[in-house]
């Protein structure tokens, strides 16, 4: 089976645009690929964060994704800082990866402006290089990605050639993107053109996967459309196209259909059906949610059992990775 490595930061507050954009997808991989998925810590701490508020959210990362439908028996669930080869293998990365290709990374620009240049550190600038060791570290061959994410996976695969042509070795796999589904990019209730994102100021621009229904129906109904009647499937329309590819991944339902279902009503009736479809999709979610919160020593088992798996995959290639370079 072909390798797919995912993972998402344990910075607290998943929300829809996680489960929709990622989680949703890794479900149905799982019994096509063998399925590495991480809770990437280390990536968390590029920003300042409570340690007392960190170690909560590695656990609740660890419950989303296992009530969302991950299954530890045909995935390896693990905490990325436990298994310490990801961090050596991303010094010996970022020996060979020039300066230039990091200044091309647009995601650094934007969190160092919103962080400002005194509060900007090394780890955020470096942070595509842990990235690239994070996949590069299991051979693996196809990484699901939103279409945001692609600039990081061609930097990996870029350091993975370097590294083969160094070494004249063909070690590190060229690892594929594997974009899936309409929801790859879930954007913000608030505005179109912005990611829904866990760090936006207003609680109203997404939809936490902890939200109760009353919470959900509040925050569709807030949500910003446009002034222009009707309802169309139309990315000159981002509010509205965005809510239609929501629609549809809460529902499995074509997004041009449900804007062909809806066309003659009014924005009224199309977000009292969205928000009951959400709160029906994260129902069986939440319940999940609040069974594994009352046996925490299961999910810390199976991270435990996830460190123990991975360890055995990276350990290897990287005892491969430093004879190849010298190291031993």
């Amino acid at each position: 089976m072909k390798t797919v490595f995912s993972g998402i930061q344990s910075s607290g507050n998943l929300h829809l645009g996680n489960y929709l954009g990622s989680i949703a997808n890794w479900i149905s991989m799982q019994d096509e690929y063998r399925c590495i998925f991480g809770i990437m810590d280390l990536h968390s701490i590029t920003v300042p964060q409570d340690p007392k508020e960190l170690r909560k959210n590695i656990l609740d990362c660890a419950i989303i994704y296992l009530a969302c439908g991950l299954d530890p028996k045909k995935s390896i669930i693990f905490q990325q800082s436990t298994v310490k080869e990801h961090a050596e293998l991303a010094w010996i990365l970022g020996t060979l990866t020039p300066l230039g290709w990091l200044n091309r990374m647009t995601q650094f620009k934007d969190k160092s402006e919103k962080e400002g240049e005194n509060n900007s550190n090394l780890g955020l600038y470096a942070y595509p290089v842990l990235m690239a060791a994070d996949i590069l570290l299991y051979k693996t061959d196809a990484v699901p990605v939103g279409e945001d994410q692609k600039q990081h996976l061609e930097l990996t695969r870029d350091i993975a050639g370097a590294f083969n042509r160094r070494y004249n070795n063909e070690f590190f796999k060229l690892p594929q993107p594997l974009i899936l589904g309409n929801c790859t990019r879930v954007m913000s209730l608030l505005d179109g053109t912005k990611k829904m994102s866990k760090s936006d100021e207003s609680e109203l621009s997404r939809i936490n996967l902890s939200d109760d229904a009353e919470s959900i129906r509040k925050k569709i109904k807030k949500c910003k459309t446009d002034s222009i009647s009707g309802i169309s499937y139309d990315e000159a329309r981002p509010e509205i196209y965005n809510l239609l590819n929501i629609f549809s991944g809460v529902t499995g339902r074509k997004a041009e259909e449900i804007a062909v279902e809806y066309q003659n009503f009014g924005f009224g009736k199309f977000k009292e059906d969205l928000a009951e479809a959400i709160i029906s999709k994260l129902s069986p979610i939440q319940n999940n949610i609040k069974a594994l919160q009352s046996d925490i020593s299961y999910v810390k088992k199976i991270l435990q059992d996830g460190e123990n798996k991975a360890r055995v995959v990276a350990s290897s290639n990287l005892a491969e990775v430093k004879k190849i370079v010298g190291l031993s």
